[in-house]
């Protein structure tokens, strides 16, 4: 009966499926497999055992491999490898030659050589049309430039997390999950770009094994600050433990308690005990920092008069103003009603005439007055015989009337 086989191709590379066919293979032997971009020599890691034809589907079809790898196969992967070492030197020479910001990182080699991968960083695009007329007049074989990101560049090369472990792209991981900065203000981890960054200087990629764990965490869990009504009085959640599936309360009495999940829901949203309630009540009431003092109710004026003291003048005075205020009225409503100006039987205002002989006295635009100046004495042989002591005031502008 034939066997599904996990194969791979490189260490970092994904894991593809074939079908042994009439072959019979074991985990840890090399098979070469026909792909869309030719013959290739792959890794057996997994096997296990194929379901039957009636149970598989269209989508299930796996493709047989083509056959077993002998010596001269390892031979000439052995040949590859010492040729992708020499690619990659000529190609950092031509890079330097022809001055690109770029940096190469890895060369893959195909099985059969129809084609050669050079796997490069670079912050923007890159003109490698003059890199790749070198190294096809030097390798005669098809070219490839592929551009990769930070994350695969430390998936090729390797390196050792914070952990002190081999990182997890290396390790096991094959495809890459987004990981965002809500991943790590929701595991409550401090969000220094040094401790939550890996060596490629992204996201941690653990963030995203843990995720799934803290979200159904917190949607046991009341919301962080919030008062609820308990079996034992009203608390305040002040923080939740994930690892040790606990919540930390604020009590009535101002005493912090740790209870557990299933704890707090055979309490929350119960009616408080009668020993809660005794609590509750045998605790004084905090009073209020900073508040005022209460007025001092005012003495009779007849103890004042044989006492010598002072007349109810400022103590009761300050605490009527303290304790009965009146809201502030608009100084617009205190203002008197402007009267309409009185007319001669000519129609003309009375006060006109002196307006426009007053008009040569007002300071010109752009001049400053002084608000309050000194009153002006006028002689004493006026009509009227009385001083005029008048403040001068800056005229008010009038507005025109629209024409009919």
């Amino acid at each position: 009966m034939s066997q599904i086989l996990g194969v791979k191709f490189n260490d970092y590379g994904q894991v593809y499926y074939f079908a042994s066919g009439a072959f019979v293979v074991r985990e840890g032997q090399h098979v070469i497999v026909k792909t869309d971009q030719g013959m290739g020599l792959g890794k057996v890691i997994l096997t296990k055992q194929a379901p039957k034809e009636n149970d598989m589907g269209d989508d299930e079809a796996h493709k047989p491999i083509y056959r077993l790898a002998n010596e001269k196969d390892m031979e000439s992967v052995a040949e590859n490898k010492d040729l992708s070492k020499e690619a990659y030197q000529f190609c950092r020479k031509c890079i330097t030659k022809h001055k690109l910001g770029m940096k190469l990182v890895d060369v893959e080699v195909f099985f059969d050589r129809s084609k050669m991968i050079f796997y490069f960083t670079a912050p923007g695009r890159i003109d490698f049309r003059e890199l790749i007329k070198d190294l096809v007049r030097e390798y005669r074989t098809r070219i490839e430039l592929r551009q990769i990101g930070v994350r695969h560049e430390t998936q090729m090369l390797g390196a050792i997390g914070n952990c002190g472990q081999i990182c997890c792209c290396r390790r096991f991981m094959r495809k890459f999950v987004p990981v965002t900065i809500k991943m790590a203000k929701e595991q409550n981890l401090f969000l220094n770009p040094t401790k939550i960054s890996g060596i490629c200087g992204r996201l941690l990629c653990c963030l995203s094994f843990e995720q799934q764990g803290y979200e159904e965490f917190h949607r046991m869990c009341p919301r962080v600050g919030k008062k609820y009504n308990t079996a034992i009085g009203s608390v305040k959640v002040l923080r939740s433990n994930f690892f040790k599936k606990s919540l930390s309360l604020l009590t009535e009495g101002y005493e912090e308690k740790e209870v557990s999940i299933d704890e707090w829901n055979e309490i929350v949203n119960k009616p408080p005990s009668a020993e809660a309630m005794a609590d509750a009540k045998v605790q004084p009431p905090r009073g209020r920092r900073g508040g005022r003092k209460p007025s001092r109710p005012a003495p009779k004026g007849g103890d004042n008069a044989k006492s010598g003291a002072p007349s109810e003048g400022r103590e009761s005075d300050s605490s009527d103003s303290r304790s009965e205020r009146k809201p502030r009225q608009s100084p617009r409503k205190d203002k008197p009603r402007k009267e309409r100006p009185q007319r001669d039987d000519t129609g003309q205002e009375r006060g006109a005439r002196k307006d426009r002989r007053d008009r040569k006295d007002r300071p010109e635009r752009g001049e400053r007055t002084e608000r309050f100046e000194k009153p002006k004495q006028e002689s004493s042989a006026d009509s009227t015989g009385e001083d005029k002591n008048k403040r001068s005031r800056r005229p008010r502008r009038r507005r025109r009337r629209p024409r009919k």
